[in-house]
């Protein structure tokens, strides 16, 4: 089945800064175009790290407000790495000084399934798109790839039809009751085999913009207990279980 890929959501239009792009015109940036963040390039365009609302914070964090008397304090001999780092995005005047290093970029190839677990498990919000040389060619956010949510309850149904019930199982379309209603789609019928009709939700799963998959198939045959030793091949259906 085919799945939406990020290129065909992502933004091609990048706001982006170099290493010695200064702090100020960093905020600018972000302030201008209303975006929580954006990706530092070097000359060829290569992705370097991400400036984020965040980073500018830190910085304005550590900024005194007036002029204090020093205080005697206690401190230990050395700094640990992330207190350093810490340190040093204080101290920073740049958008190198100020970026995350090791940024969470993603392909105009990947599934926009594959970015949404990226930015789930990284806790990110927006991911710089690179090419296969990692050279800066877009950005997707979470608002672009929620798009796949918009799509309409018939181009939903449709595809079920001919990608599911008709490539992917080879059954007729009558064969299986198709009702979509606000993205939850319900699967309603009698299928010859019990691989059949697991096989049928699973790929319904898998379609872009489908919210949830309402199970109502029943079998005749319940070809799952078929002992291994006495297993034998039942068609497309077995085959799509096996990559599921």
């Amino acid at each position: 089945m085919k799945q939406t890929k990020v290129g065909a959501v992502m933004t091609t239009d990048v706001v982006r800064a170099r290493h010695d792009t200064p702090f100020k015109e960093v905020a600018r940036l972000l302030a201008d175009h209303r975006i929580s963040g954006l990706p530092v390039v070097d000359d060829e365009e290569h992705v370097v790290g991400v400036v984020s609302e965040t980073d500018l914070m830190v910085h304005q964090a550590q900024t005194p407000d007036g002029w204090e008397p020093p205080a005697r304090t206690f401190r230990l001999p050395s700094m640990t790495p992330a207190a350093r780092r810490y340190a040093a995005r204080a101290r920073a005047r740049t958008a190198g000084g100020l970026m995350t290093t090791t940024p969470v970029t993603v392909h105009a190839e990947d599934s926009v399934v594959q970015a949404a677990r990226t930015m789930v498990r990284r806790h990110v919000d927006r991911l710089p798109v690179v090419d296969e040389e990692d050279r800066l060619v877009g950005i997707v956010t979470r608002h672009d790839l929620l798009r796949v949510f918009l799509r309409t309850d018939e181009g939903l149904r449709e595809e079920v039809v001919r990608e599911v019930l008709g490539r992917g199982l080879w059954l007729s379309p009558q064969s299986v009751e198709v009702r979509v209603d606000q993205g939850v789609v319900t699967l309603r019928g009698v299928l010859d085999r019990r691989s059949e009709a697991e096989a049928a939700v699973s790929m319904t799963r898998r379609i872009d913009g489908v919210v949830a998959v309402v199970d109502e198939l029943g079998h005749r045959t319940d070809d799952t207990r078929t002992e291994p030793e006495r297993a034998t091949v039942h068609g497309v259906a077995d085959d799509w279980l096996h990559r599921l």
